[in-house]
Formats: structure tokens, sequence, C-alpha cells
């Protein structure tokens, strides 16, 4: 590959590393707020409404999409590394909304101590127990992709991505329930209802996505004449 296609490939794996992060700090940030998704009428599970979810899973999942497709373009230690930078960026948006929450509101502010804590003073919680979840969860997606990876000798993209959101969205939506619930941001008694729906709704995204993350593996291997499970490797 020549060095403008290196270029070319560096600056593509950066803005999908933006745009993983963003996703990932903007879920952690909303998860407050939940809304009730009614695809097939009043349905409950365990006593909760199914689908009844935070918004903070909307652009989790694009996380998963995303580092799919660096997996599969740029290897599994690229991939590894913008789950790291998550990570980090995870604890350092956590370090400042604290202390915006600390600081204390002069009369006139928009929005007075009250509300900035109500609506963020839980984030740093939220942040840490999805931290942690999404932790074992990207890892355990990268593993199993790369598993499925070798196993198929690069073939059946749709297999590989399927099975490795499966489980690491499992892996995740309960954990990230569960710390929620020992934190005491959410009662124990939405832990079943919660995790069942939300591991539902994300397994029902991960079916959506199959056709991105081929378009755009497609469109990569296109671009830089990659053979059926090549990888770019970046300097």
């Amino acid at each position: 590959m020549n060095q403008k296609d290196q270029k070319t490939a560096f600056r593509i794996y950066l803005y999908l590393g933006a745009l993983f992060i963003t996703s990932l700090v903007v879920s952690n940030l909303i998860f407050q707020k939940f809304f009730y998704w009614k695809p097939f009428g009043d349905v409950t599970v365990f006593g909760a409404p199914l689908f009844e979810i935070s918004v903070g899973i909307l652009p989790y999942p694009i996380t998963f999409l995303i580092t799919d497709l660096i997996s599969e373009i740029f290897g599994k230690k690229k991939a590894n590394q913008v789950v790291t930078a998550g990570i980090f960026a995870s604890v350092f948006s956590m370090g400042i909304i604290y202390l915006a929450n600390v600081a204390p509101a002069i009369e006139s502010s928009p929005i007075g101590d009250e509300t900035f804590t109500q609506v963020f003073g839980l984030s740093p919680l939220g942040v840490l127990a999805s931290m942690l979840a999404y932790l074992f969860a990207q890892y355990i997606d990268i593993s199993i992709y790369h598993f499925w990876k070798r196993v198929t000798k690069g073939k059946m993209l749709w297999l590989r991505n399927n099975f490795s959101t499966f489980s690491s969205q499992l892996v995740d939506t309960v954990t990230v329930v569960g710390l929620l619930c020992i934190f005491g941001v959410l009662p124990w008694d939405l832990f079943y209802g919660l995790v069942i729906s939300g591991f539902l709704f994300k397994i029902f995204i991960a079916f959506i996505d199959t056709p991105f993350l081929y378009l755009f593996v497609y469109l990569l291997r296109k671009r830089f004449n990659l053979k059926l499970g090549e990888e770019i490797t970046l300097d």
C-alpha cells in the first residue's frame, strides 16, 4: 500500500474512532431518560413493558458496529486501541461532570444546581456502570469476532458479526443493569424486564446493522484492493 493510501486509511480509522467515542460518551450522558417503544403493542416481560428502555441505548449499538468494522478492516489490535480510548474518554467525561456538579450555580444561571444534579448528578455512577460493562463486552466482542474470522477463514461475515454482538450485548446488558441496581440508580424490580428489553432491542439492532457492515466492508475492500480476510496494517 502506498503512502497516500496509508494516510487515507488512517483518516478513516481516526473518524471511525471519533464516532465510536462520541457514541459511547453520549450514551452515558443521556441514559436517565427512558422511553417506551411499542412495535408489538402493550407486551410485558416480568411485569415490565417490553422495550421500555433508556435512550442511552440508542447510540450504543453503533459502537459494536464500528468495532466490528475496524476489526474486519484494520485488525484486532486497532479495535482494542479504540476500546481503550473509549474507556479513557468515559473516565475523563465522568471527572468533568463531577466538577461541573460541585461548582455552585449563581442566581442568574439559567440552570440551577438542583436541575443540573437531577439531570447529570447520577451520570458518574451511570458512566462507571456502563464503563465496567463496556470493558467486558467490547473485549469479548472483539475476541469472539476474530475467533469466528479465523474459523471461517474470512468468510461468512454475517456469522461473526452477529455471534460476537449477541454474546457481548448479553454481557453488557446484564452487567450495566445489575450495577445500576446495585448503585441504587434503578430499583431491583425492574432488573429482569430491563435486561430482557435491552437485550432484545440490541439483538434487533444487530440484525439491522448487518447489511450496513457488509456495505462498509465492501466499500473499504474495494477502495484499498483488499482480499477476503486481508487487513490494513497501520503504522
